[in-house]
């Protein structure tokens, strides 16, 4: 069973432009994380990182602008079938990564889990647009590669970390997963239920999915993931009425990892860890007057930032104060609710 009790880790991405920094930041959490950098690079952008090799795809850096076509797709396919049966085709580079293999130079032995991260396949999908301008999620066999594509990107990062640390596991942040469910979408959340379920099911290890929007929770506690990472601080509201699916959830031994400190700055100077420490019991305690025990949510608890940030005009300051408020509300729920 995954470890719980309040364990500390955080979203990937950050501004940092140094990269031994950005490291020793998410080496600070219980459960460290390789960073993604970017200002540092283009191709660190969440959805170029992972784009290299799949068939089609335009990565127009002086621009700025990740495409697709469906005429390079077409002309590029039969190279990619025939190098797909290769693992360490599908590696993240260094050219896309200038962190990844530091941190795995790092002492890792003493954390009780390591992670890396995916952009999901439904966000790439909905993301990456064609010539016309149609996200590459509505060409059905497009999809079905796609799918295949992050699944053998998160099984090459997986292996990666697993000859470096014992329990390691690759989350997805699938922001798109919040779009689904309105009616801009041309790609149905039915059609996306059995694409996604049959997705998460593929995967190595524990399977673990972050976004920051406000999806049918529903979908998702469903979903046959091992970890949920939302954005309590701004939907915790809503997510705790689905009060009989993350009891369901937790009691299979399932984490919830609650993105409490805002990283925005103006947010983070109206918050502190009273205020945030308040915040979260309020959810929990809506949950315990629907029978879900206090005991059961700090076991299956993890805590985290609300979400990335790179708009802050102060740079990594905001971004490394959230960090330490997490770390100081972490040990406050360990002091007043582990010891209980």
């Amino acid at each position: 069973m995954l470890e719980g009790k309040a364990l500390t880790t955080a979203m990937a991405i950050l501004p940092h432009l140094d990269q031994k920094e950005a490291i020793d930041l998410a080496l600070s959490m219980d459960i460290p994380f390789w960073p993604q950098l970017p200002k540092w690079s283009f191709k660190e952008d969440m959805y170029v990182q992972f784009a290299e090799h799949f068939p089609g795809i335009i990565i127009d850096e002086a621009n700025k602008v990740l495409r697709f076509s469906n005429g390079s797709f077409a002309e590029e396919l039969d190279s990619y079938l025939e190098n797909s049966a290769v693992p360490d085709y599908f590696a993240l580079s260094e050219e896309y990564s200038s962190t990844f293999r530091e941190f795995l130079k790092r002492e890792l032995s003493n954390y009780p889990m390591i992670r890396g991260q995916v952009v999901g396949p439904v966000s790439f999908g909905l993301k990456v647009c064609d010539e016309d301008l149609k996200p590459m999620i509505y060409n059905d066999f497009v999809r079905e590669l796609l799918y295949d594509y992050i699944q053998k990107k998160i099984a090459w990062q997986y292996n990666e970390l697993e000859k470096v640390h014992p329990q390691p596991f690759v989350w997805l942040d699938e922001p798109g997963l919040e779009m689904i469910f309105n009616s801009f979408s041309g790609y149905t959340s039915e059609l996306a239920k059995k694409d996604f379920y049959g997705f998460i099911a593929g995967l190595p290890g524990p399977k673990g999915v972050h976004l920051c929007g406000n999806p049918d929770w529903s979908f998702l506690l469903n979903a046959g993931v091992n970890i949920l990472s939302l954005d309590s601080y701004s939907w915790g509201h809503i997510f705790t009425r689905y009060v009989d699916e993350v009891h369901e959830f937790l009691k299979q031994g399932n984490i919830i990892a609650y993105g409490i400190t805002p990283t925005l700055t103006s947010e983070l100077d109206e918050e502190n860890v009273e205020t945030l420490y308040r915040r979260l019991l309020e959810s929990w305690e809506f949950l315990g007057r629907h029978g879900v025990s206090e005991e059961l949510l700090f076991d299956r608890s993890w805590l985290a930032p609300s979400r990335c940030c790179l708009i802050n005009a102060d740079g990594v300051e905001s971004i490394e104060k959230s960090f330490q408020i997490l770390k100081d509300l972490s040990q406050k729920l360990k002091d007043n609710v582990g010891d209980q």
